[in-house]
């Protein structure tokens, strides 16, 4: 079996549905069809030779846990760097820290593609993204130098800490408290399981 990106059915959806290009002038981007068209291209070729072939280790194999640290399954950090030095995780990312700085819109589509192919593998670096815009929009200067770079360019990932012994999706059960201190720094309290991408060997 093999994956093939639809191609034709999302510069359908681009184009025709929802005419990105009147979209990229009116956030006064300097993103064009021709630029989209190659991001997908070239993130198809990646996620069809890259990622597909991953997808049944990252079912039956899973990651491994032994003397503490976390090991993905066969080809992933081979492919995470990959991911890495074609310059991916930064597509989206504020330029002043390191990003290209293209439209959301853009990444979404790359994302979309890969997590087609191989969801496991994509959640590691996806997970970014939420920690990204947070410390982006509510981050101090000493957060966003620190942590902005590293995660936009891929060398750390995000991760999630939802779910709680007694409860998972329902986030109004969470009881997980931070309480700022005058040093600025937190106090957290509470326990939390299941913790996506909470440690691994890619980055």
């Amino acid at each position: 079996m093999d994956y093939r990106t639809p191609l034709r059915d999302m510069r359908f959806l681009i184009n025709d549905v929802l005419d990105f290009e009147d979209h990229y002038e009116a956030i006064e981007s300097d993103a064009s069809g021709e630029l989209v068209d190659t991001v997908l291209e070239q993130c198809a070729r990646f996620a069809e030779n890259e990622l597909f072939p991953l997808r049944a280790s990252g079912d039956k194999t899973g990651c491994s846990w032994n003397e503490g640290v976390v090991s993905t399954p066969a080809g992933f950090a081979e492919a995470y760097a990959t991911y890495v030095q074609g310059g991916w995780p930064s597509i989206a990312g504020n330029p002043a820290f390191g990003g290209q700085g293209l439209p959301r819109s853009i990444s979404l589509w790359v994302e979309e593609i890969m997590a087609s192919a191989n969801m496991a593998w994509t959640m590691y670096g996806s997970l970014s993204r939420a920690a990204i815009n947070a410390i982006d929009s509510h981050g101090s200067d000493e957060l966003k130098a620190t942590f902005l770079p590293r995660l936009i360019s891929g060398e750390w990932t995000g991760t999630m800490c939802l779910t709680e012994p007694h409860c998972g999706s329902d986030v109004g059960l969470l009881n997980t408290r931070a309480e700022p201190h005058a040093d600025g720094s937190y106090r957290i309290t509470g326990t939390k399981i299941f913790i996506s991408s909470g440690d691994h060997d890619l980055a």
